[in-house]
């Protein structure tokens, strides 16, 4: 659960929604974007389930995988709440 083990924040689970919609908007499963992003799969499991923090290098590899704009994973995050 990212580097400070708090459990997740409700920008983590927005985030995580967002990848997986993207991920699902390309009929791909979680290893096939593992795969494309260059990634573990189960870390993209985790980030799905808003556990993780992604670097931003990570959040461009995964706007990549998916073919959107990093702005359309992060876009907003900004009025999300933060701690649960």
């Amino acid at each position: 659960m990212g580097g400070t083990d708090k459990g997740k924040t409700r920008r983590q689970a927005e985030f995580g929604d967002r990848v997986r919609m993207a991920r699902q908007r390309l009929e791909l499963s979680q290893e096939a974007l593992a795969h494309a992003a260059g990634i573990n799969r189960t870390y993209i499991a985790s980030l799905e389930a808003g556990q993780r923090n992604p670097s931003l290098e990570t959040v461009v590899k995964l706007a990549v995988a998916l073919k959107v704009d990093v702005a359309e994973l992060v876009g907003g995050l900004q009025k999300v709440k933060g701690r649960s």
